[in-house]
């Protein structure tokens, strides 16, 4: 490790390299990759720049033992034996003077530093960190006692008040407001409205209502203001009829995603396949869909983005294959086989297993140029931070309408392995008691590891694993366990 003072003269000498002309523009990509994009780092012992994302300045750092660089978007330094960023005082200064030499350079010299190099490096990026001003100062200083987050802490817990019959609503609320990046992204003031009327945007709603439950306070909130932006933006589930929690979910996420990008009316583009807002960075998934000519093998492949996978259950109409292995009492994936006890993994078996379409659905080969049988296999081509299933419990056909009460086991630990390297940890469980015509929504949602509490309207109590894992289960939610965080 150099000392602080050789760290800030070798920062100086960077940032002079940075903003100067066009050996800066030759100079200023990836060494090993060669692209601009990525995350670009350069160490600070030697010339030598290498993407961040791509780890080609971790190789170099490993390679060399050069164990500083610096991140050329935003100028902070990174210690590769802390594994984390260095925040000093003086760097972070010398970080905001260089970079308003950068933004001087851009803005009066066009020719040196084109419009095409500023983006492709982040230096036409505006970004400022927050400092307190001198009010805030002064109220901290008034304050001292900071609120300490603890086990034991239920700042996030809040009740909602049932509007008449939008307790399917009020579960779902729930489960958002407790997914751990979601929440990190409102409490840290990320959203920037893009409507052109901030109080029609269900974004700027939702940044309230987690404000509203993380406040501390302990009276049930009542959420008018959501149920009227949902009537508002869904109109199929306007009224105080009850409503399906799952059809609520991907109404609610559909109409966030538009509102992230400013999109009021569905108009413009939506395809999540390359949107970058912060729903489906959590929420999107990629299903593939391979169907393959049972004449000439030929195989035509789909992938579609996904919020949600609706898996049947035995006892619909619909067939159900044996149980998997481990259905005599054993424990496989964390989930209990007691026998003749269906469990997740067989549902998500049953979803991706080949399944043959008949003569009945024919399609047309591209290789044969005729209508023929096939086989359809459904894979799952990328799995989303936040994987949510929905158990098939209401079936409704042209001879019956009915509710599937079918057990179905899962885990609070989900190895996705089988389908694809994953590994998640539920957090959240929605819940229907009683029938088709008649029902209500409660549930549960994990608040510190391994606690628990079942939210009912606006009563919530504490509930133990068991009382988590013995509920039937309608919408599970699991959060990808490497970016999980308390």
């Amino acid at each position: 490790m150099i000392d602080r003072g050789g760290t800030c003269m070798a920062t100086c000498i960077v940032y002079d390299e940075f903003i100067a002309g066009t050996t800066w523009a030759k100079s200023c990509i990836c060494h090993m990759c060669g692209a601009h994009l990525n995350r670009l780092h350069s160490c600070l012992y030697c010339v030598f720049f290498g993407c961040f994302t791509k780890k080609h300045i971790h190789e170099h750092a490993k390679t060399k033992r050069h164990n500083l660089a610096i991140d050329l978007l935003y100028g902070g330094i990174y210690c590769f034996m802390c594994q984390d960023y260095i925040y000093d005082k003086d760097m972070e200064q010398i970080a905001k003077e260089e970079q308003r030499k950068a933004w001087k350079l851009q803005a009066f010299t066009p020719t040196v530093v084109s419009h095409y190099q500023c983006t492709m490096t982040g230096i036409g990026e505006k970004y400022s960190t927050w400092e307190p001003t001198k009010r805030e100062l002064e109220l901290l200083r008034h304050n001292p006692k900071r609120r300490k987050i603890t086990t034991n802490c239920t700042i996030g817990l809040r009740g909602l008040i049932n509007l008449g019959n939008t307790c399917f609503m009020n579960c779902i609320v729930q489960a958002l407001t407790h997914t751990p990046l979601l929440r990190d992204f409102f409490l840290s003031d990320r959203h920037k409205c893009e409507m052109q009327s901030p109080s029609s945007c269900l974004v700027c709603e939702m940044s309230t209502l987690f404000q509203e439950f993380y406040s501390g306070h302990r009276s049930p909130h009542i959420p008018y203001r959501l149920l009227h932006l949902v009537w508002t933006h869904a109109r199929h589930l306007a009224g105080y009829e009850q409503q399906d929690a799952h059809e609520f979910l991907i109404a609610a996420l559909d109409v966030l995603h538009r509102h992230c990008k400013g999109d009021d009316n569905g108009k413009k583009a939506n395809n999540p396949n390359h949107c970058n807002c912060i729903i489906d960075q959590i929420f999107t998934g990629g299903l593939q869909s391979d169907v393959t000519c049972q004449v000439c093998h030929g195989v035509s492949t789909t992938i579609d983005p996904f919020w949600d996978i609706s898996l049947d259950l035995p006892g619909s109409s619909t067939p159900f294959w044996p149980l998997s292995p481990g259905s005599d009492g054993s424990v496989v994936n964390g989930e209990s086989h007691v026998s003749g006890t269906t469990t997740l993994t067989d549902c998500l078996r049953r979803f991706t297993r080949p399944e043959h379409l008949g003569s009945s659905a024919k399609i047309k080969c591209s290789g044969c140029h005729s209508y023929q049988e096939s086989t359809k296999q459904l894979t799952m081509k990328k799995l989303p931070i936040v994987a949510c299933f929905h158990l098939k419990r209401f079936e409704h056909s042209a001879k019956l309408r009915r509710k599937i009460t079918t057990y179905v086991s899962f885990p609070l630990e989900l190895d996705m392995t089988p389908f694809m390297a994953s590994r998640y940890s539920l957090f959240a469980v929605v819940n229907h008691q009683g029938t088709l015509e008649s029902g209500h929504y409660t549930s549960f949602i994990r608040q510190h590891k391994d606690q628990w509490f079942k939210c009912d309207d606006a009563i919530i109590t504490k509930a133990s694993i068991k009382d988590v894992l013995d509920s039937e289960g309608y919408l599970l939610f699991y959060h990808k366990q490497f970016l999980e965080y308390e």
